[in-house]
């Protein structure tokens, strides 16, 4: 099926534009910018720099997607923005690119909702099924995994990770790294408990619910250091979501729990 695009849309020359697209008005598409199948957007879309937006993805109208980092260290180099297929990107987004410090690529998985006036800085990292909430910001170099849900107003500091299926409340500030499945609020980001009602939506077993429960309670309240209390954990635990908490604990600041590709 041809694409649909609207006569008042700038596309500049060298887009690529796949199957089934719709441009409205007013829309603008960088000569850089690359949409997958079935892509739609709104009116007044600004898509620029290297982006690449996966089959359809939807975009509402005055988000600006693949706009220069905002960091002082980004001299003009060439790095790119990569969005994967089935996002919702609501009104008033921002996706940045990367930066050569960070890796070069600022990346979003599979099947997220990014609510209107959210933010996505430089070199972040998203994985799959992800939702953040109206006016969240994310600064840069996060790495945030599948299934993880960021409040409105919640910021999150640079270089900060958040395993799979964590939930972070409303209006929190999260300075420090958040364990999968963990439940983190309050104005400055304390960690309050694992995210249960996720954790049941999703079906995981009462088995692994209860090892959970208990390996919460031995990270928090253990004997000896926080790390030394998460490799003992890591010994006796029969849990695969138990052992996928202290691998991230114990794995450093690396990217090694995003879903590959």
């Amino acid at each position: 099926m041809s694409s649909r695009i609207h006569p008042s849309a700038i596309i500049e020359d060298g887009a690529q534009i796949g199957a089934d697209v719709e441009i409205g008005p007013f829309c603008i598409v960088g000569p850089h910018v690359s949409l997958d199948d079935g892509v739609r957007l709104h009116s007044h879309v600004v898509l620029t720099g290297r982006t690449e937006v996966g089959a359809g993805t939807e975009i509402h109208p005055f988000a600006v997607i693949g706009g220069i980092p905002q960091d002082l260290k980004f001299k003009g180099e060439e790095t790119r923005l990569v969005i994967g297929a089935r996002n919702r990107i609501r009104e008033h987004v921002t996706m940045n690119t990367g930066t050569d410090g960070g890796g070069g690529v600022t990346r979003v998985g599979d099947d997220g909702l990014f609510m209107a006036g959210c933010h996505v800085a430089h070199d972040v990292q998203i994985g799959n099924r992800v939702i953040v909430v109206n006016n969240a910001a994310l600064a840069g170099h996060c790495i945030i995994a599948d299934d993880v849900i960021i409040g409105g107003l919640s910021g999150v500091h640079q270089f900060v990770r958040i395993g799979q299926g964590a939930i972070i409340g409303a209006v929190t500030m999260v300075t420090n790294d958040v364990i999968p499945y963990g439940l983190v609020q309050a104005p400055r980001g304390v960690l309050d408990g694992l995210n249960l009602v996720g954790l049941k939506r999703r079906g995981v077993p009462r088995t692994d619910i209860t090892a959970l429960r208990a390996a919460f309670q031995m990270l928090a309240q253990g004997e000896g250091a926080f790390q030394d209390r998460a490799r003992r954990l890591g010994e006796e635990t029969q849990s695969d979501y138990v052992r996928q908490i202290v691998d991230f604990v114990t794995g450093g600041s690396d990217r090694s729990f995003l879903t590959p590709g």
